[in-house]
């Protein structure tokens, strides 16, 4: 997997904007990656704009993240610092940055994205040398289910937002 450069404006642009949705259908994803475990598992990360949406399953079980500016209009609430119920457990945290960090954190992701289980999407707009409109997801099995984080980047005029989230689901 490398660096996926999308010929498409990013859906979502206002980092505060985003919302969770759990367990509602999958929107259309301008990407995605599945990934199984031995145990016959499943989890798909799906680049949705500058925004992104997870399936995971397990034998008998199912649930959605979406973290979206829709996702609010579809019956979610504001992105929460914080996230429980039985077996999921989702933090965000949400960082004004500098132009430098910023960049550093694009390029890393960026440099990232050919590693086993990342899904990373860059938007237009952003210098092609430094594409910081950028959205990367990374997933992993863990005992009894999956684990993501996420990335959102939001450039601006004084550098820009990111936006991470660390979530966690064993049914």
């Amino acid at each position: 997997m490398t660096l996926r450069v999308l010929d498409i404006a990013p859906l979502d642009v206002a980092a505060e904007a985003l919302g969770l949705l759990l367990d509602a259908p999958v929107p259309p994803a301008l990407a995605d990656l599945a990934l199984r475990d031995d145990d016959g598992g499943e989890l798909v990360l799906h680049v949705l704009g500058a925004s992104h949406a997870v399936l995971a399953t397990r034998p008998g079980h199912r649930m959605t993240e979406q973290v979206s500016c829709a996702a609010v209009a579809g019956g979610g609430e504001a992105l929460p610092p914080r996230a429980d119920r039985p077996g999921y457990t989702m933090t965000a945290v949400t960082a004004r940055v500098a132009p430098e960090e910023l960049a550093g954190t694009a390029a890393r992701l960026g440099a990232l994205a050919g590693d086993h289980g990342w899904l990373c999407a860059a938007f237009p707009g952003a210098d092609p040398a430094v594409r910081t409109a950028l959205t990367a997801l990374r997933g992993a099995a863990v005992p009894g289910g999956w684990a993501w984080r996420t990335w959102h980047l939001y450039p601006g005029e004084a550098g820009g937002v990111i936006v991470r989230t660390r979530s966690r689901w064993t049914p």
